[in-house]
């Protein structure tokens, strides 16, 4: 096939698309962005506005931001790069993201928008001791906020080689700082009302887009699914079936299977305790809002992931996965590689803007957790003992949105070209891990205490990181084919890991739940159940929850 030709030299040449038509398409996104969050930001008046958007969202509005904020460019170019060149086994990260909405949705969205007023910390404060339990929240929130956000600036320095033709690593450095600065204004200026219309509107672009890509592609098939099917198997060349069978990524060993279950599990529990998608529910002014911008998030994701089995299958068919694996960019190539196939330089330039401005309304939603959580819970309840005006915690949210982005611009340039999956993969095990065990016991456990959160979060907390270190994500894993390093450390000659897993759920996860049991039962600290008959009516019903308010 013609394209093909031209797209397996384009990728041969580094040279894909037009660079200009990329920044055209991607400044008028930002300018039109930039327009509506000045305009959101006229009614930052209080923290409430600032943290919370006033609560003036709907249910819809809220998750089609939920949507925004969830569907990463890991979402969009990884699951469709994995799928191009593992296929089934690619598919399944995709259900495991979908599933993880059900944990969400059925234990923790309604009770905790009723419970709750800015931050995760509110609701496990609530019949616990205030100070020691903000911190452990508020530090196990920064964690998991910092390795997204690194992973998420990081894949930005990435993306440049492919779709901004550009791949000196200074050029990419400059794209961080860019995206960063960006970030900073969007989410300084705009609070949590500019950041939602942010991921609104590139939520919408972005399933809109793959919509448009899926109909092309299977028009390419005669919309028959098995002829597309049948393209990719013939694409993949000798032992092209196992593309759509179990297997083709993690093999059959023991060992696989178990890296398997771990990631499966890191990811399904790892969602409902995310710092960043847990905010989203206190922007609704009702708890039955919150319940169904949970409905709302699950659908449009749910119709996202159907689109990926599409695009990545299409990408395997028409653009092939050899080609892909030698692109700029590796497998992260395979959506605009595809784009650039079926519409040429004007697709693939929608399609490169749509994957910036998702890494930028992904980092924008992280950094407003990460400042309402430094600035609500430790400077405001910790430092301060709760004594500190409204206006003064939102300037200390402003000051740390700066802070934070300068240590992500950072730490995404010294970070670039590394592995960054294990960042991603660390982000979800440590919100698993360190946060969704205490939250349920908050929720549902009247013997829990103070003694058992701390043990729980900093348990979880202290053994995803020990784990992840001496796993073969951060050293000792090479490619059996080339010989060169997969781990984060490239020398092959160092190897210190000691444990086999490559995601640490699958042991981190059930030892923080038994440390919260243990915890609780060896403190001598006295349960309140007056408290937590109090947070039990709260939660399933709303009375006495913080009205809602629209300033």
């Amino acid at each position: 096939m013609n394209g093909l030709r031209t797209a397996v030299e384009a990728a041969s040449s580094e040279d894909i698309g037009d660079p200009w038509v990329n920044i055209a398409i991607f400044g008028a996104f930002v300018a039109i962005t930039l327009v509506i969050v000045f305009r959101a930001s006229r009614n930052n008046k209080t923290a409430a506005d600032y943290y919370a958007a006033g609560r003036s969202f709907t249910g819809p509005q809220n998750g089609t931001a939920i949507a925004g904020d969830y569907l990463s460019a890991a979402s969009f170019l990884g699951i469709c790069g994995a799928i191009a060149i593992n296929g089934y086994d690619g598919f399944l990260y995709s259900i495991g993201f979908l599933v993880a909405w059900l944990v969400a949705l059925l234990l923790v969205a309604e009770l905790l928008r009723n419970t709750g007023r800015f931050t995760m910390a509110d609701v496990l404060s609530f019949r616990l001791k205030q100070r020691p339990v903000r911190m452990a929240a508020a530090l196990a929130t920064l964690t998991v906020v910092f390795f997204y956000l690194l992973a998420q600036m990081a894949g930005a320095g990435g993306l440049v080689a492919l779709l901004l033709g550009v791949d000196s690593p200074a050029a990419q450095g400059l794209v961080i700082a860019v995206v960063g600065a960006l970030m900073i204004l969007y989410v300084l200026v705009g609070g949590m009302k500019g950041t939602t219309w942010v991921q609104i509107i590139k939520a919408v672009l972005l399933i809109a887009g793959a919509a448009v890509m899926t109909l092309w592609v299977l028009a390419q098939f005669g919309f028959n699914f098995s002829d597309l099917l049948q393209g990719a198997i013939d694409m993949a060349g000798e032992g092209g079936e196992s593309i759509i069978e179990p297997g083709r990524q993690y093999g059959v060993s023991a060992m696989s299977q178990l890296n398997f279950l771990s990631l499966a599990l890191a990811l399904v529990l790892g969602t409902a305790g995310l710092p960043h998608v847990l905010m989203r529910f206190y922007t609704v002014p009702t708890a039955k809002e919150a319940r169904r911008s949970v409905v709302w998030a699950i659908w449009l994701i749910g119709i996202f992931y159907l689109f990926t089995l599409v695009l990545g299958y299409g990408a395997a068919a028409l653009v092939g996965p050899d080609t892909i694996r030698a692109a700029p960019g590796g497998v992260n190539s395979a959506a605009p590689l595809l784009a650039y196939e079926l519409g040429g330089t004007i697709l693939l330039g929608i399609i490169s803007a749509v994957a910036f401005a998702t890494i930028l309304a992904v980092v924008a939603g992280l950094t407003i957790t990460a400042a309402a959580s430094f600035a609500h819970d430790i400077y405001a309840s910790v430092i301060k003992h709760g004594e500190v005006k409204p206006d003064g915690e939102v300037r200390v949210a402003r000051i740390t949105v700066v802070v934070i982005g300068i240590l992500a611009i950072i730490g995404g340039i010294f970070a670039n070209g590394q592995n960054v999956a294990f960042l991603v993969a660390l982000a979800f095990a440590v919100a698993a891990s360190a946060n969704l065990p205490t939250i349920l016991y908050s929720l549902f456990w009247k013997r829990f205490n103070t003694s058992g959160a701390l043990w729980s979060m900093y348990g979880g907390l202290i053994s995803c990181l020990v784990l992840i270190t001496f796993s073969p994500v951060v050293s000792g894993k090479v490619d059996p084919v080339t010989g060169l390093s997969l781990s984060m450390v490239k020398n092959t000659n160092v190897d210190f890991a000691i444990i086999p897993l490559e995601n640490p759920g699958l042991i981190s996860i059930p030892l923080a739940f038994l440390l919260g049991i243990l915890g609780t039962y060896l403190s001598k600290e006295q349960a309140h159940p007056e408290k937590f008959a109090e947070m039990e009516v709260r939660s399933l019903t709303g009375a006495g929850s913080e009205k809602a308010t629209v300033h």
